[in-house]
């Protein structure tokens, strides 16, 4: 069971993590490229699609799946596999505060700036939302390749 569930954590934060970085390497870069209107209308629908239940699974999972490797003791499991499930844990847990804290409340006010009624200028919105939601995504990207990379080492060792 152990070895299982470090399999799962590995595979979870390895496909959150390729999401994160494609996100980061190519959806973001292209989006760039669009005129504010374009990009703010790409950006609410893509914070529209994203946590559906297959994605907030994957969200979970990079969590539960760690907590519980370290919970479920392994015959044979070092004290540095320990520590490096633990160090990737942490790094997922980062991931969902910086998720929590930073991405998810600019996602929900540039909804909010596209409800009608809403006069601020998509010039001013984009600003607002674009430079912040980015350095968030870069923190919350570095954290979970990170998770992975050090739950992968964890399974070498």
């Amino acid at each position: 069971m152990p070895t299982l569930l470090l399999a799962l954590a590995i595979v979870s934060n390895g496909l959150y993590a390729g999401f994160m970085l494609a996100f980061r390497t190519g959806v973001m870069p292209a989006l760039a490229r669009l005129a504010d209107e374009q990009f703010l209308a790409a950006m609410r629908r893509i914070n529209e699609a994203v946590p559906r239940p297959l994605f907030l699974l994957t969200f979970v999972s990079i969590v539960v799946f760690p907590a519980l490797a370290l919970a479920f003791p392994a015959a044979g499991r070092t004290g540095l596999q320990r520590g490096l499930i633990a160090a990737g844990l942490l790094c997922a847990i980062l991931n969902h505060l910086v998720t929590v804290a930073g991405n998810v409340p600019l996602n929900n006010a540039l909804a909010a700036s596209g409800a009608p009624g809403d006069r601020t200028p998509d010039r001013e919105a984009r600003a607002a939302f674009e430079p912040r939601w980015n350095r968030f995504h870069l923190v919350r990207t570095l954290f979970t390749v990170a998770a992975f990379a050090l739950l992968v080492a964890a399974a070498l060792w």
